[in-house]
């Protein structure tokens, strides 16, 4: 029985962050009309494995690029995949996402860069032809049956926004129009579709994963949806078990950056919607921030971090289906994260828990999720951690946003997996397979039981299932107390990994978590969850969050325009008029802006970055001032503005300019 849910002093200002009793004890079978096509259920229960082809294995000796970026052996094809199959397949993931495999045929005389460009496969100039340095249209129609044989999905790589510029007609003699990159909508959609529709007839792939669908408006994204539906209804395979189905028609949107625009970009809104999925990118970050560190180093964050992220998903439209990944062929291996923190290396059992401590938030995700090849065996870059310069980053295939293509690691196939990435792999694999065994994890209502820095626990629901996740995000043992009444279960609790049954005594669950340990704990008797919410307040106390401050003609003690600048969707790190500070005295800047609710990473500069400014922490929290220190490149501040609304943001300097404070509150 589903158990019900209270709220208890709950703050308005949180309230949009919080799943409310309605939408939790909603009828979790219904979806939005929009996105019928595939299930909410389908969807969510994705869990996709993400191959660069000319990195992954080399099958056939024939089909080699022998060049491309990263530190791979640029040998990749597809029949290098099919033999992989089997090993996928036991990593109990249920989708497989392979970057382009259309033919990108040289111009005369292009660089050695273009021809590494060529093997991304993201430049293409034939549509409608696999690349035969992949392999052959017969090793196409192979994978995708022996994939569907063994119950995988199969979804291609759609670059629908951008082309090389030898670009071949279609079938039916259609080409884009426009620019190369990016090309003109609406005048190039006929041509898309015909692309789209093509390999899901042709191969009975089970759909797309669109790179940088921003480049596509989002009404066209409506009718290229629309076809890869109709052309799904048109076509038939035998699954795994032997039954006729059509194919998913599933389309996941690459859009790397903020909530909003990625919403603005991608998913449309609730009277507009477009498309229905797209990849977690900003959850991902809060994600290796607390288990690693991301690009940029900065890290340290805790399950608050993870829970602030989790309740943000609350403020996209309601077809919105993210899809959480921990990384791709164009981000740093988590791996190498930790060693760019100085956090672990691989000798170091902090090293594979934290791994696991990852990739377990990720299976107990609601929603679709995606591992990138050699996640399951911890796989690092080795003797790469650090920044490379750029001058020199891309000749030693370094570049952090081409690093992680490097040569897989497949056990029985190109490799013999060390001890600790069996474990991994053996306890990954097991990951998914409760993720496939227990809809609760991936369908699962969440309503968050408590974050602190040191842990993150989830109560979930779905029908008749009750679960409790919890994760460490502590380097030290915790024991947990927790009450009957905040984990909604009135007996006793059962450890789904280790089979491990905790009772409550006198009301009261005492739970162990080793660092990084996760527990998935299934609920044997659901009674009432009670989760208490904190009084918070987004708006300040004193000078700094005054919204009428009047503006001082006298000069202030920094010489030039200061500006917040952030991934605002108004403005996308650019300086722009509405964000520019003026001096309201005392050392004081202040700028009022009108802010959509959302989580944002910004510094406050000048135009020509010289100086910048950031927050002590590079986390402001709305209503408090925190202090202020000197920025640079990738130390970013991030604030939740959790309601839309005017806000004030100020900065205080000292009489010679040094920064002091800085604070953004609510204007009421």
């Amino acid at each position: 029985m589903k158990p019900l849910y209270s709220i208890l002093s709950s703050a308005m200002a949180l309230s949009l962050l919080s799943p409310s009793a309605h939408a939790l004890l909603a009828n979790e079978n219904s979806v939005d009309s929009v996105c019928t096509q595939p299930s909410q259920i389908e969807t969510n229960n994705l869990r996709m494995y993400q191959i660069m082809v000319e990195s992954f294995v080399d099958g056939d000796k024939q089909a080699d690029y022998n060049t491309g970026y990263g530190t791979s052996h640029h040998k990749g094809d597809l029949q290098g995949i099919i033999d992989s199959l089997d090993y996928i397949q036991s990593l109990g993931v249920n989708a497989i996402w392979l970057t382009p495999i259309f033919e990108s045929s040289p111009i005369k005389g292009q660089s050695h860069w273009d021809d590494k460009l060529d093997a991304t496969g993201y430049f293409t100039s034939d549509y409608f032809k696999i690349d035969p340095k992949f392999g052959t249209l017969k090793q196409a129609k192979t994978l995708v049956k022996e994939a569907h044989k063994r119950g995988l999905y199969v979804f291609f790589d759609g670059v629908f926004g951008h082309h090389k510029s030898n670009i071949k007609p279609s079938p039916s003699g259609l080409l884009p129009i426009g620019k190369d990159n990016p090309v003109s909508y609406p005048e190039s959609l006929p041509f898309y579709q015909e692309v789209a529709t093509y390999w899901i007839k042709t191969l009975k792939i089970d759909g797309w994963r669109l790179d940088q669908a921003y480049q596509v408006p989002t009404q066209f994204w409506v009718q290229l949806r629309h076809s890869v539906e109709q052309a799904s209804e048109q076509v038939q395979y035998a699954n795994a078990k032997g039954k006729m189905v059509n194919p998913l028609g599933y389309m996941v949107a690459e859009i790397w950056n903020s909530q909003n625009y990625i919403t603005e970009n991608g998913y449309g809104s609730d009277t507009n919607p477009a498309l229905c999925s797209a990849f977690d990118f900003p959850m991902r970050y809060r994600l290796v921030e607390t288990f690693a560190v991301n690009e940029n180093g900065n890290g340290n964050k805790g399950g608050d971090w993870l829970a602030q992220g989790m309740q943000l998903h609350d403020l996209n439209p309601k077809h919105a289906r993210p899809n959480l990944m921990l990384g791709n062929h164009d981000l740093v291996r988590f791996g190498d994260l930790l060693q760019r923190g100085f956090i672990a290396q691989p000798e170091d059992n902090s090293y594979w828990q934290r791994h696991l401590a990852a990739i377990s938030f990720m299976a107990a995700y609601s929603g679709p999720i995606t591992l990138y090849y050699g996640e399951e065996i911890g796989d690092e870059v080795k003797g790469f951690y650090d920044k490379v310069p750029d001058d020199i980053c891309a000749a030693q295939g370094l570049c952090d946003d081409h690093v992680a293509r490097s040569s897989a690691k497949i056990e029985g196939i190109t490799a013999t997996l060390s001890l600790p990435e069996q474990n991994l792999k053996q306890k990954v694999a097991a990951l998914m397979k409760l993720r496939g065994e227990h809809p609760v994890l991936s369908q699962g209502d969440r309503a968050s039981v408590l974050a602190t820095q040191d842990v993150y626990v989830d109560h979930k629901s779905y029908q008749d299932q009750s679960l409790i996740f919890m994760v460490s995000t502590s380097t030290k043992p915790q024991m947990l107390k927790l009450s009957t009444h905040q984990l909604g279960s009135s007996d006793q609790l059962v450890d789904l990994i280790k089979g491990t049954i905790f009772k409550p005594n006198h009301g009261q669950y005492s739970i162990s978590l080793k660092p990084f340990e996760a527990r998935f704990l299934s609920i044997k008797t659901p009674e009432k969850l009670i989760i208490e919410k904190p009084q918070t307040s987004i708006s300040g106390q004193g000078f700094l969050a005054q919204c009428n401050n009047p503006i001082i003609s006298e000069n202030g003690p920094i010489d030039d325009p200061l500006y917040v600048v952030g991934d605002f969707t108004d403005s996308g790190w650019e300086h722009v008029d509405n964000r520019q500070f003026t001096y309201r005295g005392n050392g004081v800047y202040q700028v009022v802006v009108d802010e959509q609710a959302g989580s944002y990473r910004m510094q406050y500069a000048t135009k020509n970055w010289k100086p910048q400014f950031t927050a002590t922490g590079l986390e402001l929290t709305s209503g408090q001032a925190s202090e202020m220190k000197y920025g640079g490149y990738g130390k970013d501040t991030a604030a939740l503005l959790p309601i839309s609304g005017k806000y004030v943001w100020s900065l205080q300097f000292s009489k010679s300019g040094l920064p002091e404070k800085v604070m953004v509150s609510k204007c009421y």
